[in-house]
């Protein structure tokens, strides 16, 4: 049943109640599903307007254009009762801004239909999940209703608020029903811990020098400048390419002509560049990036184009453009999808995981005066995962011993080729410390074992292979198989993981956390066909990356979690600000620095070891004035 809490405009088919009712009744509750209607979808200047909070028995409507929910605020702050939202990151961001309370002990109906249909597309709106789980049809007309609207509410609009919270609580306890099933519980309860932190991070924001930030972009720019004049020196100076060369020079009558190109090919078009390309190279299809790559050693004419396209991305990402990311408090707020189909995180407005790799950009999001940042990180994650999962001896005992693990591999499967290649001085030999050399040739042998390394936690094959290192598809598959040959425990550990998903149809991620991946493409006897090749090959390479990035993406959640509930219980100076894959940042106030950095390295680890159990897992911590990586 709706009750209103609204003095503007009494409703004879709406029962009127005070805040006092309200509390009283949602007081003591063990559950209470929650809902916010807000003038637009940035918390940083937008406002709820309706807070909905109740049961499938009564819903509130509380009208906080002229109420306080601040005596609601013991109910959504303690961590007894369980607050229910779907899209809870959503929510309890607008609470907090408009309100100054924020939520403990939430369930999320959205991400724990995430959890429950991983990788199987199925749209997690609230409209689907109810149709799917309750068979129950929402309608949303009145959802975009609230976006600017001022006045009284229209009854179909209270009826749609209220809707929104009717059926949360039914929706949970029909979840759990398959939470029980797959053995699911510790993911979801990861999951929804997790939320909270992920909520501080995007509330938070970052501070951004933006004059350090356009100065880098419009370098990139004068660069790429520079290139261009260099690839028309190219083609001005190759007779191939002299079809490229217009024979009189058109233009303003009253330009300098000494300023007007004297190239007719727009750089920024890849079908004329194309054109160009196919001059020096008939077989040539396009000008992506690893089609032509190959040929950078060959052509200097490639080589200037490659750099002139990355500098000009560069520009277009990170100029003028990505100043709209900023918000009215001046940061950058990014914004989380905490569930892709193998556990990991994406980020958008901006993408924090695309900000170049190098530190030049990142090094322009600063900490306040006071305050520094501090930055944990695990050494080699992905590595100790597959580690672990192999038992391989020669990965444990390389990671035990703080060897360089990337040249330990190198030696084992190249071996007198990787003995010869030694320079007299070479570290790798020096005590037998088996550490990284810079022995020229070393390098090159270790570089390619490396993409491999890393290759396997994202199923990489030879093709993949042959195109990042620049050989042949026959040489790559040779590599392959004589590095599987050095490491018969590790390709036993991944074929294991390619048999079970290519069996079962879904593949699970490492204990206590069992995610669940499904495969929809799956079905009883279906790769007895060879036209089902393609779907086999996909199915088991997702089976042999998804376990290891699902691990190192677990870990990284429980430890988000594990720093959240140490800032709450210990009223740190502390703030989560970001967190990228296996590095998680915080900005800290110099006086709590020391105490801070300890303590942050030991949750690190305690979320690891509860992955990889056997203690090798260890983090790394860096203090400085500015994010980096």
């Amino acid at each position: 049943m709706i009750h209103l809490v609204n003095d503007s405009l009494q409703r004879d088919n709406f029962m009127h109640v005070t805040m006092d009712e309200v509390v009283s009744y949602c007081k003591g509750k063990e559950v209470l599903a929650i809902d916010t209607e807000t003038t637009g979808l940035d918390y940083t200047i937008d406002r709820v307007i309706l807070f909905q909070i109740g049961d499938e028995d009564k819903q509130f409507l509380i009208e906080t254009r002229s109420h306080d929910i601040q005596e609601l605020k013991s109910i959504l702050e303690n961590t007894t009762t369980v607050k229910v939202f779907h899209n809870a990151k959503f929510d309890v961001n607008f609470i907090r801004s408009s309100f100054n309370i924020q939520c403990e002990n939430v369930y999320d109906t959205m991400l724990t239909e995430k959890v429950l249909t991983c990788g199987t597309g199925k749209s997690v709106s609230l409209l689907n999940t109810l149709e799917r789980n309750l068979n129950v049809q929402m309608d949303k007309t009145q959802q975009s209703s609230f976006v600017g609207h001022t006045g009284d509410f229209t009854n179909p609009q209270l009826i749609y608020a209220a809707k929104d919270v009717e059926y949360l609580i039914a929706l949970k306890n029909k979840q759990k029903e398959n939470i029980d099933l797959y053995k699911l519980s510790k993911t979801v309860d990861l999951e929804n811990s997790a939320v909270l932190a992920f909520a501080d991070i995007e509330y938070n924001g970052l501070d951004l020098d933006i004059e350090s930030w356009l100065e880098l972009a419009n370098n990139a720019l004068d660069v790429a400048d520079g290139c261009k004049e260099d690839l028309d020196d190219n083609i001005l100076n190759n007779n191939k390419l002299s079809k490229f060369v217009p024979k009189h020079i058109q233009g303003d009558l009253f330009a300098d002509v000494a300023t007007l190109r004297k190239v007719n090919v727009k750089w920024t078009s890849p079908k004329q560049v194309l054109d160009v390309f196919q001059q020096l190279i008939p077989k040539l299809d396009n000008v992506n990036g690893k089609d032509i790559l190959k040929y950078a050693d060959r052509f200097d004419i490639i080589t200037t184009y490659i750099k002139y396209k990355e500098q000009m991305k560069i520009y277009t990402s990170y100029g003028e453009k990505f100043m709209q990311n900023l918000k009215d408090d001046g940061k950058v707020h990014t914004s989380f999808n905490q569930i892709l189909d193998t556990g990991r995180v994406s980020s958008s407005r901006p993408n924090m995981q695309q900000i170049p790799a190098d530190n030049s950009f990142r090094n322009c999001f600063t900490a306040p005066k006071g305050w520094s940042y501090v930055s944990a990180d695990y050494s080699s994650q992905e590595l100790n995962v597959i580690a672990f999962g192999s038992k391989d001896p020669v990965w444990i005992e390389a990671l035990n011993k703080g060897e360089d693990l990337h040249s330990v591999c190198a030696e084992l499967v190249y071996d007198e080729q990787w003995y010869d290649a030694a320079d007299e001085d070479c570290a790798y030999y020096v005590n037998n410390a088996k550490q990284k050399c810079n022995c020229k040739e070393h390098k090159k042998l270790r570089t390619h074992v490396k993409t491999i390394n890393f290759g396997l936690a994202y199923g990489m094959g030879a093709n993949k292979l042959s195109d990042t290192l620049g050989i042949s598809s026959d040489d790559a598959k040779k590599l392959i198989n004589t590095y599987f040959e050095a490491f018969p425990a590790i390709k036993g550990f991944l074929d294991r993981l390619g048999t079970f998903g290519t069996t079962f149809g879904y593949i699970k991620t490492f204990p206590p956390y069992n995610r669940r991946r499904w495969f929809t493409t799956w079905f009883p006897k279906m790769f007895n066909s060879r036209e089902n090749s393609q779907e086999f090959s996909s199915i088991e390479r997702a089976s042999k990356n998804t376990p290891i990035q699902g691990a190192s993406a677990d870990m990284t959640k429980k430890a988000l979690i594990l720093m959240r509930e140490y800032i709450k219980m210990n009223d740190a100076p502390v703030k989560l600000v970001m967190t990228v894959h296996d590095q998680i940042d915080t900005i800290c106030k110099n006086e709590y620095i020391e105490e801070w950095t300890k303590d942050m390295k030991h949750l690190m680890e305690i979320a690891a070891n509860e992955i990889v159990t056997n203690g090798l897992l260890k983090a790394e911590v860096t203090v400085s004035k500015c994010w980096e990586k």
